[in-house]
């Protein structure tokens, strides 16, 4: 089949490479997105997201006229759909996923289907949702015939396809990284692996939905777990005064020992949810996927309570100080280095927590971001030259401009090991 005309329904960190990839190859490509802000972005020919080398692709592509972005989907050969998929606000232990941001994108694009085309779920998701997918188009579309009731001869091929790249590479890796093609038919399968060879070079490797779903969770789960050793493994090391970083550094030179860096958390919108979709399906069975992202989720507050120690042995020393005299310098914000993207950051997290308890200035020194989010508006963003001033001084993130410096202080709290 032909793809001439393909949809991307999300422009955010992965639907926005993905659709100026598709561009790039000289195919029309509709990006749909619900904010505004970011389709005037694009269709100027600029990029609301920090992605290295994007911007380019994007310029050329929406100057070339391949690449266009709107707020309501329009009709195409293929569809993408690459939106959020958060928890539920619940006060339970296990989070509950929300699949609404899915099916607000399946009921829009169900008006402008036709007889032919192919829909993929991109979305990190648990297992079963791209079945649930089906099942709204199907509602939305009685006039069509979909996978689940006539197999390979459905008028509409559904896939789901998970996105397996690195914020920071994504362009790069979009293109080289084999990529799980689950097809709820063969057809489906095959239809997908013609539609992505447009553009990829790594391997299309074929299962069925549920198997490609449980791929992406099964790969971030296992960094999570390995994740949670290195951080428990920090703060025992932190109680029997031995330095954690040189510990790991011995250890990793046995040849089948690879351990992970700890660090103040996890966090970003894979690693810090994708497990707990195993675990909300499987709750008894998933026990160490469990554990680990408890002991990830409370790594944040550990860090928080060595800056209350600094704090307190900083007015110790300094004894015709109070705590409001006290500047505190929060080095990162975001969740990974040298990006801006701050989705379930424990850095951010974290920083917010130093201000709500905290009565004195508490300052940031986020390279990467020009405009702090309204749930900061008590912080002060600025400079690294004027963040070396502070009294207390909280690494949270390895940006590369931090580790080109060095601050040489004994208030000093280093998540990271770079100081």
């Amino acid at each position: 089949m032909s793809f001439e005309t393909i949809s991307v329904i999300g422009l955010g960190y992965i639907g926005l490479p993905t659709a100026a990839m598709f561009a790039s190859r000289k195919k029309k490509v509709i990006g749909v997105d619900v904010n505004q802000n970011a389709v005037d972005t694009i269709n100027r020919g600029e990029i609301h997201i920090v992605e290295p080398e994007l911007d380019m692709i994007v310029h050329a592509a929406v100057t070339e006229g391949y690449l266009k972005a709107t707020t309501t989907p329009e009709a195409a050969d293929a569809f993408l759909i690459a939106v959020p998929t958060p928890f539920k606000n619940n006060d339970s232990e296990i989070p509950e996923p929300d699949l609404a941001y899915i099916e607000a994108a399946s009921k829009a694009i169900a008006p402008v289907l036709k007889k032919g085309d192919l829909v993929i779920l991109e979305s990190t998701s648990p297992v079963g949702a791209t079945e649930q997918m089906a099942e709204w188009l199907a509602a939305a579309r009685t006039d069509l015939t979909f996978p689940k009731m006539h197999g390979e001869n459905s008028d509409i091929r559904i896939a789901h396809c998970p996105e397996r790249v690195l914020p920071g590479h994504v362009v790069r890796e979009l293109v080289e990284n084999d990529r799980v093609i689950g097809g709820m038919t063969s057809k489906c399968s095959e239809a997908a692996i013609e539609l992505y060879k447009n553009f990829v070079e790594g391997e299309c490797v074929t299962t069925n939905a549920r198997t490609a779903e449980m791929a992406k969770l099964t790969e971030n789960s296992c960094r999570d777990v390995q994740i949670a050793f290195a951080n428990e493994l920090s703060i025992i090391c932190d109680k029997l005064d031995i330095d954690v970083w040189e510990l790991i550094s011995l250890a990793n030179r046995h040849p089948r020992i690879n351990i992970l860096q700890p660090g103040p958390g996890v966090g970003g919108h894979c690693i810090a949810v994708d497990p707990w979709f195993i675990v909300s399906k499987t709750p008894e069975e998933a026990q160490i996927i469990h554990t680990a992202r408890k002991v990830n989720d409370a790594k944040p507050e550990w860090v928080i309570n060595k800056v209350k120690l600094a704090i307190s042995d900083f007015l110790l020393e300094n004894p015709t100080k109070a705590a409001q005299d006290v500047t505190v310098a929060c080095y990162g914000l975001s969740f990974k280095p040298d990006i801006d993207d701050l989705r379930e950051s424990p850095a951010l997290n974290i920083t917010k927590s130093i201000v709500n308890m905290h009565s004195g200035k508490v300052v940031a020194v986020e390279p990467n971001v020009s405009e702090l989010p309204i749930s900061l508006k008590d912080l002060t963003l600025v400079d690294f030259d004027t963040g070396v001033k502070a009294d207390i001084h909280v690494l949270l993130v390895d940006h590369k401009e931090f580790k080109l410096s060095t601050i040489d202080s004994k208030y000093l709290v280093d998540t990271k090991g770079i100081w």
